[in-house]
């Protein structure tokens, strides 16, 4: 048996189709078929070469929903229940290696050294091949977590919780956000728009999203989103952006701001935007960007606030937006904006990287 595969052989060119075979499984393996995989922002980066983690040639695509076809062994998800084939799955998209200090000490799987991740980490060159989404199997590793969906879902609404959704729980709970807080989101992406709700989810009372004026529908959707209001900062200078978040505050400013834009050039704007013994997160920043110099004495140290990174997630935190999505408080199809069969992937990244999408899944 083959299946295909859109691989990624040379950056900033075409992906080409491929046909491997399907391997027979090692010990703990599980062989899924993709039913629906996102197209990231992170995989536009990679398409151009932008992050060191990317091996050649690789099958892109960490965003996935699958059904499993086989497994070598008994398997179990999450909560103990035995995977059957015909059992519709989510997996955390890294593998970790569970003895390292990270994984056992410090309880942060997310920073373990020994991390994998489906189609960033894991090239394609040899056996068992199938190691990223856009294809139409996965080879899920035997340390992979993964929890059984029951829930008569589209996949495709359901797959930006496995990466976007997932970012978005960690950078919520290392924003410390609060009940009652006020929050700002700068950059309505899959990202920013799963932050709103994850926020609101957490009990922040206003939560106040950024963005440009080419991001309105954007906006306009983070209104129906629940978003207190929006700031659109082409049309709306910075001091007047600072006044209207100290009105809103009365006057003490924004006790968590989350910026999901994943470049510096936010940061000069926004950062004096946050409360005293507030935090600034950075959860789109997710490759090499450069450097920036702050006013370390005016918007940190004298105000006790704190710069906060937010490097990718781990399984707590893919559970948790999981739920969400599943919760259906919120309108989560509106975020899939475009569909393409497996050998449209090249357009779902140029869609993704113009932002003429906000969502694009590829359907196997």
């Amino acid at each position: 048996m083959t299946g295909k595969a859109m691989v990624l052989e040379q950056f900033n060119q075409p992906l080409v189709e491929r046909s491997f075979e399907v391997c027979d499984l090692a010990p703990g393996e599980v062989l899924c078929r993709i039913d629906a995989a996102g197209v990231c922002g992170s995989d536009v980066h990679m398409w151009h070469g932008n992050d060191p983690r990317t091996p050649l040639p690789m099958i892109l695509g960490h965003e996935g929903i699958g059904t499993i076809v086989a497994t070598a062994g008994r398997k179990e998800d999450v909560f103990g229940r035995e995977l059957r084939e015909g059992d519709r799955v989510v997996w955390e998209r890294g593998i970790m290696c569970g003895q390292c200090y990270y994984c056992v000490i410090r309880k942060q799987p997310a920073l373990c050294p020994n991390r994998k991740t489906y189609g960033i980490s894991l090239g394609c060159s040899e056996p068992p091949h199938f190691s990223g989404c856009y294809a139409e199997y996965l080879y899920l590793r035997p340390r992979c977590h993964m929890l059984r969906l029951d829930e008569d879902i589209d996949p495709a609404v359901l797959v930006a919780a496995t990466c976007s959704g997932a970012t978005a729980a960690h950078a919520v709970q290392l924003s410390n956000v609060n009940r009652g807080d006020t929050v700002l989101v700068v950059g309505p992406g899959p990202v920013g728009i799963l932050c709103l709700a994850m926020a609101l989810e957490s009990g922040a009372a206003a939560v106040y999203v950024a963005g440009t004026s080419a991001d309105r529908s954007r906006l306009h959707l983070c209104m129906e989103f629940g978003a207190a209001g929006t700031l659109v900062v082409d049309e709306m200078p910075a001091d007047e952006r600072a006044a209207f978040i100290r009105e809103k505050t009365h006057g003490v400013g924004a006790n968590a701001v989350i910026d999901c834009t994943g470049t510096p050039r936010s940061i000069p704007d926004n950062l004096p935007l946050v409360a005293p013994y507030g935090t600034y997160s950075i959860p789109g920043i997710a490759t090499p960007v450069g450097e920036l110099p702050i006013a370390l004495f005016e918007h940190i140290a004298r105000k006790n606030v704190n710069l906060q990174g937010v490097w990718v997630s781990d399984t707590a935190d893919l559970y948790q937006a999981i739920r969400l999505v599943l919760t259906g408080r919120n309108r989560f199809e509106k975020l899939v904006t475009h569909r393409f069969p497996l050998a449209a992937a090249d357009e779902a990244l140029r869609v993704m990287g113009s932002k003429e999408a906000i969502k694009a899944v590829l359907m196997p």
